[in-house]
């Protein structure tokens, strides 16, 4: 009767995900489409010149050096206490609704997607330089014939593929000596983070883009872009730009205008015939593509030098800015020799710091010891709800210190609760990278882990049969964990790291004499571990000392091996073996495809030990869409992860827009997202469990669906629902 009660669930489920997905689109579409002027459409043969030339165009161009020039002024609109805590903000001054800012960068692009920028100097009105939220760079990729815009956000009107999205209407036609210049107006079919409109103007001589002004939205961002494409040698380029960027949040309205000249240095084209670097290439070494990166040359902040190397000249308005910046900054600096604040006031700072702290991510800066970094206290962001382990908090604190030789420090420790199951985890994790050339580094992780009961209840498993099996009955007496790992890594050659460690635990649990009949009350482990992790064909470059990795066209390969010997009192002798093949391919039109299979098992066993697999555990606190949503088994019940003596797993996730929700309606719009999910586990009493999901990220959370499979029978249906503001 239960297994039906299941079934019926999971049944009512796909139900109600299918209609919420496949309604019609007729009367619907309408709702969320954009106005369509009554323009000729734009004839299919210039379109097939416009499509085929991109397909060309977007390789054309090898790479290039330059400098960017960027000046933005930001208006503030309307704001209100809320604006103070969104992660990556300019910190605003009470009162002050006009800011301006300039930087001079270098940057240079390597085919095929290859951005490094450096920037040179920096000028502000800004209290601080610090603040990411108008961070253009992912405007400023400049390979408009590229099949996606924005690193593989949005779908280019220039896509072959992408032409069903979107409607091609002609504007006008310019007569020019060398051809006619087509305006042409690109309509979306549906409004969608990943579709843009605005106006395309081609040239009938070679089929170039001349100019083009996009607009869309994305995130909490509306923004407009329009280029000035150069002559000759850069007529693939553009050589200005204007950007218009719009953030509307709780009642908050932010406009930041930049505009920008860029001239280049030198351009290097494709020679016919010649693939790019990475594709063709055996020497994975790019570090001549991140030339920039390795500069340590001093960053120009000061007026005064920045003045002499700026390149257009300030405005009457833009300088009255400055003027107005250095006189609030003259009256502070005036208010700072006044009397000490009284104990009162004092109290007061202290609980308005106390105040940012638990809703805002905050830094420390430490000189010459490191930067500290919190998540909030009270934040959203960390709290997510999922069908199996409930409701959940995590809080996560970050410690980083860059040493100037490359070496570097990093400590995180971590705090959670589950709300659900009343169990408190904390954790730290602490890596010491002491070679940055060849990766070697050393590594101590500690905290308490998963509740697990002992290999006694395996043995009363084996004896239930399949058609019988239940864990309703058993004695699972579960153990607390606490433990530490010491490790010690190196890459042995470019691609294939080694790990050695050591892996220890403390289990207990109360003591009762129903409980001492059947086991101990305290088990220990002492197991040495080796790790080999292989990337074949890993592209990488230096900066400095510090090799960085790039990514690889392969997928990564890995053994772990775990021996437990007797050295520790109470301990025990075990062997855990798991291996695993996982990659992300890059499809083109903003999809991928991430797989991830592997296996485990513990064998020689001589005493009672613990089926605790360390790449196939239950996640009990909040895990980001990127992290265990899509290489994990949301609806399996906790207590398999540790009831058998070996597995055999493989996950697999297909990310793509418009996968099932269309944007027909201005609610679904807002979906960035689409994944269908699939995976599938073999072990004892459970061959197999197959579970299917479909999700979707929006920019305020994500949301996924889930059913569960167990022996050809569907047996549960559930949800998880994750918080992903400001976090992607």
């Amino acid at each position: 009767m239960r297994k039906l009660k299941g079934l019926y669930e999971a049944l009512w489920g796909v139900l109600v995900l299918c209609l919420l997905c496949c309604f019609p689109l007729r009367g619907v579409a309408r709702d969320n489409a954009p106005y369509l002027p009554k323009k000729p459409v734009v004839a299919d043969s210039i379109l097939d010149y416009m499509f085929h030339s991109a397909s060309i165009y977007s390789r054309e161009v090898k790479g290039y050096k330059g400098d960017l020039y960027l000046k933005g002024h930001l208006k503030v609109h309307k704001q209100n206490r809320i604006i103070k805590y969104v992660p990556s903000m300019f910190r605003l001054e009470k009162g002050i609704n006009d800011y301006f800012h300039e930087s001079i960068s270098e940057l240079q692009y390597t085919a095929p997607a290859i951005y490094d920028r450096k920037v040179r100097a920096i000028s502000t009105t800004f209290p601080s330089t610090r603040g990411q939220i108008f961070d253009i760079m992912d405007y400023m990729k400049f390979n408009i014939y590229a099949p996606s815009l924005m690193g593989n956000r949005i779908l280019s009107p220039l896509n072959r593929k992408a032409q069903v999205h979107y409607h091609y209407l002609l504007e006008r036609v310019e007569h020019r000596l060398g051809g006619e210049l087509y305006c042409i107006r690109v309509v979306p079919r549906y409004r969608s983070t990943q579709l843009v409109e605005g106006f395309l103007w081609l040239s009938s001589a070679d089929w170039t883009i001349r100019r083009m002004n996009l607009k869309g939205r994305y995130d909490l961002i509306r923004f407009q872009l329009s280029m000035q494409m150069g002559e000759e040698d850069t007529k693939y380029l553009p050589v200005l730009l204007n950007l218009d960027l719009n953030f509307k949040f709780l009642k908050n309205h932010l406009e930041m205008k930049y505009t920008g000249w860029m001239k280049y240095s030198s351009v290097v084209y494709r020679k016919p015939g010649e693939e790019w670097i990475v594709k063709k290439t055996n020497d994975h070494n790019l570090s001549n593509s991140y030339t920039l990166s390795c500069d340590t040359s001093r960053l120009v902040v000061e007026r005064d030098s920045f003045n002499r190397i700026r390149p257009i000249p300030l405005s009457a308005y833009e300088d009255s800015l400055y003027r107005s910046a250095d006189e609030r900054r003259l009256k502070r600096e005036a208010d700072t020799i006044k009397a000490e604040p009284t104990k009162l006031k004092k109290n007061m700072v202290f609980l308005g710091q106390l105040g940012d702290a638990l809703i805002s991510s905050y830094d420390i800066d430490i000189s010459k010891v490191g930067s500290i970094n919190c998540s909030p206290i009270i934040n959203p962001l960390l709290v997510s709800y999922s069908h199996r382990n409930g409701i959940s908090y995590r809080q996560v604190f970050k410690y980083n210190k860059l040493f100037h030789d490359g070496r570097l420090l990093r400590i995180v420790p971590q705090i959670g609760y589950n709300f659900t199951k009343k169990e408190f985890y904390a954790k730290a994790d602490m890596e010491y990278i002491y070679n940055p050339r060849k990766l070697g580094s050393i590594e101590v992780h500690g905290g308490n882990g998963n509740r697990i009961y002992s290999s006694v209840v395996l043995d009363q498993l084996e004896q239930i049969p399949d058609s019988a099996f239940t864990f309703d009955g058993l004695e699972l007496d579960y153990f607390k964990d606490v433990y530490v790992d010491i490790s010690h890594n190196i890459e042995l050659c470019n691609g294939l790291k080694l790990g050695t460690g050591l892996a220890m635990h403390w289990r207990y649990t109360k003591s009762t004499p129903e409980v001492e009949a059947r086991v101990r009350s305290n088990y220990n482990s002492f197991a040495p571990r080796i790790r080999l992790e292989w990337t074949p064909g890993m592209y990488y470059y230096m900066n400095g000392n510090r090799k960085i990795n790039v990514g690889s066209f392969f997928p990564t390969f890995m053994l772990d091996y775990e021996r437990g010997i007797k050295v520790l009192k109470n301990s025990g002798t075990y062997e855990r073996i798991e291996g695993s093949v996982e990659q992300i391919i890059r499809l083109k039109n903003v999809r991928s495809l991430a797989y991830h299979v592997g296996a485990g098992m513990f064998t020689n066993q001589s005493d009672m030990y613990f089926v605790d697999y360390a790449h196939f555990a239950n996640l009990n606190l909040p895990q980001g869409w990127n992290d265990d949503i899509g290489g994990t088994f949301q609806m399996l019940d906790g207590r398999w992860y540790n009831a058998s003596s070996h597995y055999i797993r493989g996950n697999l996730t297909f990310e793509a827009p418009f996968i099932l929700l269309y944007p027909v309606t201005r609610l679904l719009s807002f979906v960035q997202k689409e994944r269908i999910y699939a995976g599938a586990l073999f072990m004892p009493h459970l061959n197999p469990y197959l579970e299917f999901g479909y999700g979707f990220a929006t920019h305020l959370f994500d949301v996924g669906v889930f059913i569960g499979n167990e022996k050809g029978k569907f047996t549960s249906v559930g949800c998880k629902f994750t918080f992903e503001l400001f976090n992607k």
